[in-house]
């Protein structure tokens, strides 16, 4: 089996919040360990992540130990990141053996060809704001300054602040199915092009969600603040199935 989980957010909200969602998401790497030949995290696991040469944020001990523990059992873990992990660099590859990827892919997977990508900055010609935006944090340039000129606690301060902000943007109850029609347009508009490609996975809008028509599949998985997660599980013969995962049992 392969899995796919996205949006988990660890660290967000007050140190209560934080712990349940780490300990939610560390029992459900334990579950689909049990048959896992991969799991492929599709951005934002952390609420804000950034690497300095020698520091990284405090914290997830529990969920960094279990990725090294899976990857040394020979279960490959593959991180695309997104718009609040999209400054790591080579932390998790190197301490925990994390396949990173740091833009859109094209995979086989069961013998069927998957389009992977968390889904920020996918399809926003029309929004300058954001255009700007993501040009100016996504810089090599600003990269470099904030990390030669803020100092890690002014760092992680202002980043939980900024993560908070944009997190509350996808608050489910603002999201509805009609808010994913820009990532449901980027894949039509890709797939008229890459007609091999079956399914195209995304998480980054919090909201569950299997779109189907006669030529296409666009899944996307739901954050980790709620009562219940999704995820997707594909089989060895390339099925895809969105699932739900009880946040609040205690295994």
């Amino acid at each position: 089996m392969i899995y796919f989980a996205s949006d988990v957010h660890l660290g967000a909200g007050d140190a209560s919040q934080a712990h349940r969602t780490e300990a939610a998401f560390c029992r459900w790497l334990d579950m689909v360990a049990k048959d896992a030949r991969a799991i492929y995290l599709m951005g934002d696991i952390f609420d804000f992540w950034f690497e300095y040469r020698g520091v990284v944020p405090k914290g997830f001990v529990r969920v960094l130990g279990r990725l090294a523990a899976l990857v040394e059992r020979g279960i490959e873990v593959h991180l695309f990141t997104g718009n609040h992990d999209m400054w790591s660099r080579d932390y998790l590859s190197t301490e925990c053996g994390v396949v990173m990827h740091f833009a859109p892919e094209v995979v086989e997977l069961g013998g069927r060809k998957f389009h992977l990508a968390h889904g920020d900055n996918m399809n926003i010609g029309g929004q300058h704001s954001l255009r700007l935006m993501n040009t100016i944090f996504r810089s090599e340039t600003a990269r470099v300054l904030f990390k030669w000129l803020v100092h890690p606690d002014i760092a992680m301060s202002f980043g939980q602040w900024w993560s908070g902000k944009s997190r509350k943007s996808h608050s489910k109850s603002n999201i509805t199915p009609a808010h994913l029609d820009f990532l449901v347009e980027y894949a039509r508009e890709h797939h008229a092009s890459h007609g091999e490609v079956e399914c195209y996975i995304f998480g980054h809008m919090h909201l569950a969600h299997d779109y189907r028509d006669e030529a296409l599949r666009v899944m996307f998985m739901s954050d980790w603040s709620g009562a219940e997660a999704s995820y997707i599980a594909l089989d060895d013969s390339g099925r895809a199935e969105l699932r739900t995962f009880d946040i609040e049992h205690l295994a």
